[in-house]
């Protein structure tokens, strides 16, 4: 048994020769990236292995490297070679496709003749029982999630849902596609440090919030009033479409949030408001929170939602002094800057476009 599991695709040319995974040019990636992300330490011993694998080419060194460390287990969803390294040539028509497993992309599925794979992939991972499993690429998300979306999905923890349920899930890239696109690299070192956090304890640990929605006039005075009014900071965030704010929302500490609809997404231009002298009085006292000098505020993406308050309502805001998406361009100019991102890099959340179920809001 291991806390940590790997799991990646199929075999390459150096897997396929030895019957073991990730003991080639990309398995030598991810074990950098493992010893940056603190999940094992690369020894003198390692790296001489790694050394004379550059000269030998031998897969069984790189294989050596990973056996001095047992307290990482890997695997593949495919322990077979696909002709061409294209995982696409397993796949079929729907007629061919393994019973009870998704699409693997428009009309592509896993044949059943590979079935026995999935069978020997979820024996696997009941046998190792670990606290995190890094689905390692498309391919494991598939297996493992039912999801082939790894760019939506990278970097926040899910339970497994398919080959074997309730077990907890980081995907990230897989090594030969940082190796393509190197730029990513950093994230994905970044969610192998999550990961090495993650493989403490098996169950995903949220951190708590109260967030008020569907707020009446009352209850926005009551929070300005009980959480806002003498808070130290105070972070902000607009929705808009097209010159108009659909909600916006206030964070006085990381536990406790406001979210203001002004839309109600179930009928397209219904306001949430019953009458225009309610949602005035909401602008009111939205104009009073963002106009007070005395609170220090943080936005993400703050040229524009401060911009756009002002053009659009003439709402001035007053002590804008951070910005979430400016502070990580300087600490990673090369990366993404959306706030799905830094919420994957920074936060143990979930993503939480995908927990939204709908876009209804039920009428009292």
């Amino acid at each position: 048994m291991t806390d940590i599991v790997i799991v990646g695709e199929a075999y390459g040319e150096n897997e396929d020769r030895i019957k073991e995974g990730f003991v080639g040019s990309s398995g030598i990636e991810l074990l950098r990236m493992l010893d940056e992300g603190g999940i094992l330490e690369l020894t003198s011993e390692d790296q001489s292995y790694i050394y004379k694998f550059w000269s030998d080419r031998d897969p069984r060194l790189i294989d050596m490297v990973w056996r001095l460390h047992p307290e990482i287990y890997r695997t593949n969803v495919f322990n077979i070679r696909p002709r061409g390294n294209k995982i696409e040539d397993l796949c079929g028509t729907r007629e061919e496709g393994i019973s009870g497993l998704p699409t693997f992309g428009k009309s592509k599925y896993f044949r059943r003749e590979f079935e026995p794979e999935i069978d020997r992939l979820a024996s696997e991972l009941l046998g190792q029982n670990p606290n995190v499993i890094i689905a390692c690429g498309n391919t494991p998300c598939w297996a493992l999630l039912g999801n082939t979306k790894i760019s939506t999905i990278r970097g926040t923890t899910h339970l497994s849902t398919h080959t074997v349920e309730g077990y907890k899930v980081l995907p990230t890239w897989h090594p030969a596609f940082i190796m393509r696109s190197w730029e990513h690299r950093p994230t994905c070192v970044a969610d192998l440090m999550k990961a090495a956090r993650e493989s403490k304890f098996p169950e995903i640990r949220r951190p708590k919030r109260e967030i008020w929605i569907q707020p009446t006039l009352d209850d926005i005075r009551r929070f300005k009033q009980e959480h806002i009014d003498g808070c130290q900071r105070l972070s902000v965030d607009i929705e808009t479409a097209g010159r108009a704010i659909t909600c916006i929302g206030f964070a006085p500490r990381p536990d406790i949030g406001l979210v203001i609809p002004f839309v109600r997404p179930s009928r397209t231009g219904r306001n949430y408001f019953t009458n225009p002298a309610s949602e005035r009085e909401a602008f009111r006292l939205i104009r009073q929170i963002l106009g007070d000098p005395k609170t220090r505020k943080t936005f993400q993406n703050g040229m524009y939602d401060i911009a756009f308050l002002w053009r659009a309502y003439g709402i001035k805001v007053m002590n804008a002094e951070e910005d979430t998406m400016l502070l990580h361009h300087a600490l990673y100019p090369e990366s993404e800057k959306s706030l799905g991102y830094l919420g994957s890099i920074y936060t143990d959340e979930g993503s939480w476009k995908k927990m939204r179920k709908n876009d209804t809001i039920k009428e009292d």
